[in-house]
């Protein structure tokens, strides 16, 4: 059973409007955010072993965060295609991860990580979760999908649980 697990990046800060897009750091409410992901990620398990992460500050810093929270820490690959990416691109990243690998964490952007969680969404998915996923998915919001198969094929696969920040107090 391979799990892949889709991440926002944790809320940034517009506090400086001369920075570039790329170089947004995390706001207060995003560097406790991401540490709550983290801590869940750890209390349920769902520990990945390979991270693709966008280069841009916001997600690195998220993936900071969240990795100082985990028992283990999984190979990292901060991979460019990902900033600014569509569902399809990050859809393809995914698809290059090696067969070994059996659980994923990706750390995005949206329009597309939200667009991409939607699309993945199939029949075996928890309707709470799917719930949860339509209403909203929000800075530091996660997706958890568990399938059988390759990354090269994955199309389609039951979301198990959409967790928001907020759900975690």
């Amino acid at each position: 059973m391979k799990q892949l697990l889709l991440l926002r990046h944790a809320k940034s800060s517009w506090d400086d409007p001369d920075l570039d897009d790329f170089d947004r750091p995390l706001a207060e409410r995003g560097v406790k955010a991401a540490r709550s992901i983290g801590r869940e990620l750890a209390a349920r398990g769902w520990l990945p072993d390979l991270a693709l992460v966008s280069p841009a500050l916001r997600t690195r810093d998220t993936w900071r965060l969240v990795a100082a929270e985990l028992p283990v820490q999984p190979r990292i690959a901060f991979v460019e295609a990902l900033y600014d990416a569509s569902a399809a691109d990050i859809l393809s990243q995914i698809g290059q991860t090696d067969a070994s690998s059996g659980s994923l964490l990706v750390i995005g952007h949206n329009p597309g990580l939200e667009q991409l969680a939607r699309q993945l969404a199939g029949p075996g998915s928890e309707a709470k979760a799917l719930a949860r996923l339509e209403e909203k998915f929000p800075t530091a919001a996660l997706a958890r999908f568990a399938f059988e198969g390759d990354w090269s094929g994955l199309s389609s696969a039951p979301l198990t649980h959409c967790v928001h920040p907020k759900d975690l107090g």
